[in-house]
């Protein structure tokens, strides 16, 4: 018996069956009252559709004909309509307003310092858009991704798994699915860990909110890069963290401006492979140099290992958690950016000082990540999929790279645009704007025509100038990235003529 159905028969048998048929008054007019009163009181909710007219009957105990006639007067009162081969169904109602209280400083009085500051983070921008694939930064050629191995290995796991599975799973990952990651991590990167070091996570966010949570007290200092991802200046942000930018040069996060600044901080975040937005990759030197400043203040790193993968297959630097010796670098990674981001997986290595805390506040929080996924992951993994998928991206990135590089400097020339060429592999390209015009209007404009773009300005952590826009330019294939440039070329065309109407 369905949800509504028992619903229905619990209301009937309380308030029907037990009372007495005034004069005159037929069975199927107390029916369509009853029903009635469900739908105006919205105990029933919109669009749903009403029990067929045999079933209900049947589970009333009464004639099929006293329902159809209950029905047809609630068609008549506009409450229903009556599709043909799909019953009755609510029919839609205009949505109702929302009260909202005048002051917001009531509502939110009883919230926490944190759940106040988050709060204020507003419409901070801090994620794709789940509808615009072009061109949506850090999205990986999703096209390319082998969905039917996928598909076969986890139809693998539903057909071997057993009742013990289906309980809680370990809080640091399956044991299996760490010991692959700390192989793979040592093969590509160089890096000699424990599986025990390993956390499964569901990606970076849900690791920097739990180390924040550790390490962080409410406005104690962090170095971010700036600029730098926007979701990680928002979760340092939220958490009530002093955030101090530093910016770039051309080797990475300027370590002489941290030096001559004389900042001081319990965690540094650096992007040392690939930084976002600009695409520079730290060479040794710097990477030995941040090293030396992190221990003479006795700092953290957390090097967000972004895009490892297409920037150290060939040409491999040392990670700093191999580099250090101190033990103090937290490595991050994830599946994410090179599988799909709908997978929600990714990976963290703590130092062994960590490991309980880490694990205690998994524990008492997230609980785990889907034994299911880190199962197939695993397997995918194992059976050499994921290093036949990464030569695969790599390809299809460098192709879509250099496509898109050409295509943009012929299609949106005379725009005041210079996009930005970098050596470094990644998955978006940068694009500066010389003109007077605000990227945030550009953003907002192709956004609404279905086309996600993301401010350069807004990844900043301070009240920047600076002015640009980040193209991711591989989730698509190539013909449809030169459409969308076009597309992109007509829309500013007529922006830009609409703006000269106005000003005459």
């Amino acid at each position: 018996m369905s949800v509504l159905l028992k619903k229905i028969v619990d209301d009937y048998n309380k308030n029907v069956v037990n009372s007495k048929l005034s004069k005159g008054e037929k069975l199927y007019i107390k029916v369509y009252k009853m029903l009635y009163k469900m739908i105006i009181k919205t105990e029933i909710p919109d669009n749903y559709t009403l029990p067929p007219t045999r079933t209900l009957a049947q589970a009333l105990g009464i004639s099929r004909s006293t329902v159809i006639k209950a029905y047809d007067i609630l068609v008549l009162d506009g409450l229903l309509i009556s599709k043909r081969n799909s019953g009755y169904q609510l029919k839609p109602i205009a949505p109702r307003p929302i009260i909202v209280p005048q002051s917001n400083e009531i509502d939110y009085q009883q919230l926490s310092e944190i759940g106040k500051s988050f709060l204020d983070l507003g419409n901070f921008n801090v994620s794709n858009s789940a509808e615009n694939l072009a061109f949506s930064p850090g999205l990986p050629p999703l096209d390319i991704f082998p969905i039917s191995q996928w598909k076969n290995l986890t139809n693998m796991y539903w057909k071997e798994v057993e009742f013990s599975n289906l309980s809680y799973s370990p809080s640091s990952g399956l044991e299996k699915l760490k010991l692959n990651i700390s192989n793979y991590l040592n093969l590509t990167r160089n890096i000699n860990c424990e599986p025990s070091q390993v956390f499964i996570v569901s990606g970076s966010m849900q690791s920097l909110f739990i180390l924040s949570s550790i390490l962080l007290n409410p406005r104690d200092n962090v170095i971010l890069e700036n600029p730098t991802f926007p979701n990680v200046h928002a979760v340092f942000k939220g958490l009530m963290a002093n955030i101090l930018g530093v910016p770039i040069d051309k080797k990475g996060i300027s370590v002489d401006f941290m030096r001559q600044s004389k900042l001081a901080s319990k965690l540094i975040h650096v992007t040392p492979s690939c930084h976002y937005p600009m695409g520079v990759k730290m060479p040794l030197d710097r990477r030995l140099d941040l090293l030396q400043y992190a221990e003479e203040n006795q700092s953290y790193i957390i090097e967000n290992d972004y895009e490892h993968e297409l920037n150290n297959w060939d040409n491999k630097l040392p990670s700093l958690f191999s580099l250090d010796q101190r033990q103090k670098t937290i490595y991050l990674g994830t599946f994410n950016r090179i599988l799909h981001p709908s997978l929600r997986i990714g990976y963290i290595i703590v130092p062994h000082n960590l490991r309980l805390p880490f694990e205690l506040m998994v524990k008492h929080s997230h609980r785990f990540v889907s034994p299911s996924i880190q199962y197939v992951l695993n397997q995918f993994i194992e059976k050499k999929v994921l290093h036949v998928h990464l030569d695969n991206l790599i390809t299809i990135t460098k192709e879509r790279k250099l496509f898109f590089e050409e295509q943009f400097n012929q299609i949106l020339k005379g725009f005041g645009f210079n996009l930005i060429h970098s050596d470094t592999l990644s998955l978006q390209s940068l694009v500066m704007i010389k003109s007077s015009i605000v990227d945030k209007e550009i953003v907002s404009l192709l956004s609404k025509n279905n086309i996600s773009v993301h401010s350069f300005n807004k990844s900043f952590t301070n009240n920047s100038t600076e002015q640009g826009l980040i193209f991711g330019h591989c989730s698509i294939a190539k013909p449809i990235i030169k459409n969308k440039l076009i597309r992109i070329n007509t829309i500013l065309q007529e922006f830009q003529s609409n703006q000269k109407k106005s000003l005459k």
